[in-house]
């Protein structure tokens, strides 16, 4: 199985690092944290969806296309890094906004939305929780075809089996840099939202014969829908790489218990954990996905779920300039001397 025969654009020198979080470790009191820093891959703020543009946007190129049309939510990562990644090729940016918060999106936001006006993104349609977002997308790029123009349309978290790839490749990055530090990871640990992320590692890691188990935080949706979305890509990313499917079949782990009230929606445990490594190794996560991520894997570390003596691995897939836009939920002030 090789990732090498689909075209793909690099934005990023070189593998992410690894780091040992000695710190939070202590502060645990458990296993040695590691973190993977996907929040320094290339482009706009970086983030895990640069690695999966590498692949979508390549292909976009290679069909001729002048404007990447995607979607996602007010703060949304991913239309930051669409938007950046057009930036970088010379291509227009449309984006579909979900406001999955009634009353969530604001003109005015900072974070990433006022980063989506930088990038100089051409048009911005904002649409209600629930709309069919494919549909829409597909009428938007129907209108640029009428205007003569060759749209693209990304799906949402840039996740089908094509950017699913990105993780694929950061899995043998992992495999690799496990190898050359001499340390074996007991378990993986990262966000799961529209599942690119989590369904690539997983074909990765089965792929390269690693014997790392990987655990997605859902920060959406509860185990039964996100197991299944995250075991649906996996399966398709397999099979576009002429790989096993079945071997991915049955094997997702998720852990849904650090949601809340729901995506996007601040929770007591997501601030500590934004706090705790701001405050204790200067790392930002972000609000809506690392920041939830990271507190399922606090959550699981004071539940003793692994021993002192063993290594965890945390991929830290971005998404700081979301901070932002949370700064009344998240900040206690400085004190004036």
């Amino acid at each position: 199985m090789s990732i090498a025969r689909f075209p793909r654009r690099r934005y990023t020198a070189g593998m992410t690092a690894i780091e040992r979080l000695d710190r939070l470790s202590e502060a645990l009191g458990g296993p040695t944290i590691w973190i993977k820093r996907d929040d320094q891959l290339g482009l706009s703020a970086g983030g895990n969806k640069t690695r999966k543009l590498e692949f979508l946007v390549a292909d976009a190129l290679a069909q001729g296309a002048d404007t990447l049309v995607t979607t996602g939510a007010p703060q949304s990562n991913h239309c930051r890094l669409t938007a950046a990644a057009a930036v970088k090729e010379g291509l227009k940016c449309r984006l579909l906004i979900e406001e999955r918060i009634p009353g969530s999106f604001a003109q005015d936001a900072t974070g990433n939305h006022f980063l989506f006006d930088l990038l100089g993104v051409e048009s911005i349609e904002v649409v209600p929780a629930g709309t069919d977002l494919a549909a829409g997308m597909a009428r938007i790029a129907e209108g640029l075809k009428a205007e003569g123009r060759k749209p693209y349309v990304i799906p949402g978290g840039g996740s089908n089996p094509l950017g699913a790839l990105g993780y694929v490749a950061c899995a043998g990055e992992i495999v690799a840099q496990s190898a050359d530090m001499g340390v074996a990871f007991d378990a993986v640990v990262c966000a799961s939202g529209s599942a690119g992320t989590h369904a690539g590692l997983l074909v990765g890691l089965e792929a390269a014969r690693s014997q790392m188990p990987l655990t997605g935080v859902s920060v959406r949706r509860a185990v039964p829908e996100q197991t299944a979305l995250v075991e649906g890509l996996a399966v398709r990313t397999a099979e576009l790489l002429g790989h096993d499917s079945s071997v991915v079949a049955g094997t997702v782990r998720v852990d849904d218990r650090w949601v809340g009230e729901g995506y996007a929606i601040p929770t007591d445990t997501m601030v500590e954990a934004v706090r705790m490594l701001a405050g204790l190794e200067g790392v930002l996560l972000d609000p809506v996905y690392t920041g939830k991520a990271m507190a399922g894997l606090i959550g699981q570390v004071r539940e003793g779920r692994w021993k002192k003596s063993e290594n965890i691995l945390f991929v830290h897939t971005g998404g700081s300039p979301a901070l932002y836009a949370y700064r009344p939920t998240l900040a206690k002030g400085v004190p004036l001397a």
